[in-house]
């Protein structure tokens, strides 16, 4: 073969494994003022670092250009007030048209979904805003009337209204989101100064959700990082509360569970009556469930010989992510089974699993004798069962 025709072949081949790492955002303001600087920020764990800025033409366009490795938050910004939150990913081309003092909301945006997601939120979360601020019409008008009491009742009323309404849109946001960078903003965002959307106490759950979930596809993204961090802080509180409602109450008899253990043989729950058993629910992703894994070591170890059997349910999303937290954390002794689609389980919808680690102790005939149970209180209740 012809060399200078062998080595086109060979240019060829390669060239589509070259993956282009630029970003280019190429900007068009209806309200262009003349000399004016537009800036690119990146956001950081705890501050926002100029990384560009351009002038902006007399007909208003501009176009910024910048090399990344990988998915990441930038701020576009004319002034303080006015600035567009970008997700960003190597080899997108932003094609973006909007107001000089309203970045935020675009006229038209194209080329970066994630970005586009942001926006889509971003307008419902601007409407709650507009709706809470209006309030204070109300309130002003009321201000010296003798019903300035049931005025001000009525107001906050109607204010929690609209505050559960855009925290129920963030939780099916970040539902449809997960493992996308957007559901890691979505957590943080507010209706006014300090105000935020997302309690995390009361959200608790999708903070836990939104970290198993990054943590898998983004480890070493410093937001990612910083919300691991956060959540790992929690970890004795979620460790030794019941923090989720379980589904099914004292005495009732749970739901058939059949799934593949990881030969491929598929374990029936209902095969393990006539022992006491623990259904547990976690996945080696889960930093809360790997640190219980002790206690049901060393409960499995104490109360198996008399009759206690472990039927753990994994979460994971591959075979060797399972195995391998199975072996680290010496789990090999008890029943495993998963069908290995993470949240999309089919044991979540009819568990109504929310958050793991989860648990159900198990009479020898399949009915709930308590659920939950992490640390001591698994031994103690274990204890006392076994106790004649």
């Amino acid at each position: 073969m012809n060399r200078r025709l062998l080595l086109l072949i060979f240019v060829l081949a390669i060239l589509p494994g070259c993956k282009n790492s630029n970003i280019e955002i190429n900007g068009k303001l209806t309200d262009p003022v003349s000399g004016e600087y537009i800036y690119l920020d990146e956001l950081k764990s705890n501050d926002l670092i100029t990384v560009d800025s351009v002038s902006v033409s007399d007909e208003g366009t501009f176009v910024i250009t910048r090399k990344i490795e990988f998915p990441s938050f930038y701020l576009l910004r004319t002034n303080e007030s006015s600035f567009l939150t970008m997700l960003l990913e190597p080899g997108q081309i932003l094609e973006l048209t909007a107001k000089r003092d309203s970045l935020n909301i675009p006229e038209s945006i194209s080329g970066s979904e994630g970005t586009e997601l942001m926006v889509k939120y971003n307008k419902k979360l601007q409407t709650t805003i507009y709706q809470i601020a209006s309030l204070r019409k109300d309130y002003l008008k009321n201000f010296r009337s003798p019903q300035l009491y049931e005025v001000m009742a009525k107001i906050d009323s109607i204010a929690q209204i609209y505050l559960d309404d855009i925290n129920l849109y963030t939780k099916k946001y970040i539902d449809s989101n997960l493992t996308s960078l957007v559901s890691l903003a979505a957590l943080y965002q507010q209706v006014a100064p300090g105000e935020y959307i997302m309690d995390s106490r009361k959200d608790l759950k999708y903070f836990l959700r939104v970290d198993s979930a990054l943590s898998i596809h983004y480890p070493d993204y410093e937001l990612v990082r910083s919300l691991h961090e956060q959540v790992s802080s929690m970890g004795s509180g979620i460790r030794n509360q019941n923090v989720i409602s379980p589904v099914f109450i004292q005495g009732a008899e749970v739901p058939e569970i059949d799934l593949p253990n990881p030969e491929g043989d598929t374990i029936r729950l209902s095969s393990t009556r006539g022992n006491i058993v623990l259904l547990d629910f976690w996945a080696a992703w889960c930093s809360p469930c790997r640190q219980e894994n002790p206690n049901l070591v060393k409960a499995y170890n104490m109360y198996h010989g008399k009759g206690f059997q472990i039927y753990q349910v994994s979460l994971d999303m591959t075979r060797d992510a399972w195995i391998k937290g199975i072996q680290d954390d010496n789990l090999g002794d008890w029943i495993h089974v998963s069908d290995l689609r993470y949240w999309n389980s089919v044991v979540v919808p009819l568990y109504k699993i929310e958050m793991i680690p989860a648990n159900y102790l198990l009479d020898r005939e399949g009915h709930v004798i308590a659920s939950n149970l992490r640390g001591e209180s698994l031994q103690i209740q274990l204890d006392e069962l076994f106790k004649n």
